[in-house]
């Protein structure tokens, strides 16, 4: 009778043990299989790249002068693509006169074809640290409450005294005469010279005589 139990009992313990090893073993398996993340192998978050300004610098208006007055406006330069516009020098201009005159009165053959010639006597400076360049022809602009921006360049006058149209080095000065062509007496007349791509406004404006 106990040999019976003896041999009923080892099987029960056999089967119990080779149970906990089966489930110890699967246990261990899972663990190994389960992926490990360490922390090198977290997942990095992609920044957005950075991307050149579609906005850039945006120069302000100039200053609006009548005749006697003197302004400051900034001059600069874009990089070769034409984009981040940066200031590089500073220049005063003073509007010493500004006259209205007749085709005859500057000796041309050549009437008006907005209306009205105007010699606009202007000293520019440079006040600056480094060169600036000022280049009038197909930048003078004029317009009235009633009359959109026009061009009111012209070559009349160009090789008669000194030239504004120059590089100045700092400290250097020109006063020299442009001859306009603008509508009507009065209105403004103004420098869209700037090299910002995102400039507000023109460089400087002169309010004219009616």
């Amino acid at each position: 009778m106990r040999a019976y139990i003896r041999r009923a009992c080892v099987p029960a313990v056999l089967i119990s043990a080779v149970l906990l090893t089966g489930c110890s073993s699967a246990s261990d398996s899972g663990d190994d299989a389960a992926p490990k993340l360490s922390a090198s192998a977290e997942p990095i978050e992609q920044q957005p790249s950075e991307e050149p300004s579609e906005t850039g610098s945006s120069s302000a208006p100039g200053p609006v002068l009548e005749v006697g007055e003197t302004g400051e406006f900034e001059t600069g330069k874009t990089d070769e693509y034409g984009e981040n516009y940066k200031v590089t020098s500073k220049m005063s201009v003073k509007v010493v006169s500004a006259e209205y005159v007749t085709a005859e009165q500057i000796d041309t053959s050549n009437e008006p074809q907005n209306g009205e010639y105007v010699k606009l006597t202007l000293t520019l400076k440079n006040v600056g640290t480094a060169p600036a360049e000022f280049s009038s022809y197909g930048m003078m602009q004029w317009e009235s409450t009633d009359t959109a921006a026009q061009d009111a360049s012209t070559l009349e006058g160009v090789g008669e005294g000194q030239d504004l149209d120059t590089t100045y080095k700092p400290g250097q000065s020109v006063t020299g005469t442009l001859v306009l062509d603008v509508g009507d007496e009065g209105g403004t007349v103004s420098y869209v010279g700037s090299e910002d791509p995102n400039a507000e406004g023109p460089v400087f404006s002169v309010e004219l005589p009616k």
